[in-house]
């Protein structure tokens, strides 16, 4: 099921199209659904490309392609006496979206306790398992062959626990918050970049305390 207004974006592009053949722009979204900003209509766009109605054809800007319209119920038949068909059945609300906390830029300097409550990101459910999560803002490159760019947001599950080989959010000393593979090195920790110009970082564990583990990435074109 898509939500309402999920349902009334697709619509609108799918009539657009077929009108003029060019997918509508962001701003005449916004305006047709009566959302207060850009960001209400990227969100709803990548829902729809997560739940393959629509896909983003690369390299071409105000470039949507509709894959597949909703299935509507069927009317019922018409009796005798005329009378007007059904309304179309719109799909009810399903809960895909969740609104988990934005801590802000993973970034030296700043523990994730200092960006509490600062404000949220709509993420769709099928990125989050089970348990608590947040987001952070990723800041630098020392993980992009993991395929963790800057910009990127990671969704990180609240644990105090990590095995071995996963990313995690370690804060260093409660003072420098930091993404990384989290390996075990004899007594000590070690932090892992995944860029090769960069090095791993040891620490005792008494230094180190896990903030989470990484969940899933989302990524704003």
């Amino acid at each position: 099921m898509l939500t309402r207004k999920q349902h009334e974006l697709l619509c609108f592009i799918n009539d657009r199209l077929a009108e003029t053949g060019v997918s509508p722009s962001f701003e005449e979204m916004k305006e047709a659904l009566d959302l207060r900003s850009k960001s209400g209509v990227h969100r709803l766009i990548s829902a729809l490309e997560e739940r393959s109605f629509i896909r983003r054809l690369p390299n071409r800007a105000r470039a949507l392609e509709v894959l597949r319209m909703p299935e509507l119920a069927q009317s019922a038949p018409k009796s005798k006496a005329s009378s007007p068909p059904p309304a179309p059945v719109v799909p009810t609300a399903a809960n895909d979206i969740l609104e988990i906390p934005l801590h802000g830029r993973i970034a030296a300097g700043v523990p994730i306790e200092a960006l509490e409550g600062q404000t949220t990101l709509a993420v769709p459910s099928a990125l989050l398992g089970p348990g608590e999560h947040y987001a952070l803002e990723v800041a630098g490159d020392s993980m992009v062959e993991a395929g963790i760019l800057d910009g990127d947001y990671a969704l990180i599950r609240r644990t105090e626990q990590a095995r071995e080989g996963e990313i995690v959010v370690a804060l260093i000393e409660d003072s420098e918050a930091t993404l990384k593979y989290f390996r075990r090195e004899g007594a000590m920790i070690r932090l892992d970049p995944a860029n090769r110009a960069y090095t791993a970082q040891r620490f005792a564990p008494d230094q180190i305390r896990v903030q989470g583990r990484l969940a899933g990435l989302l990524r704003r074109y």
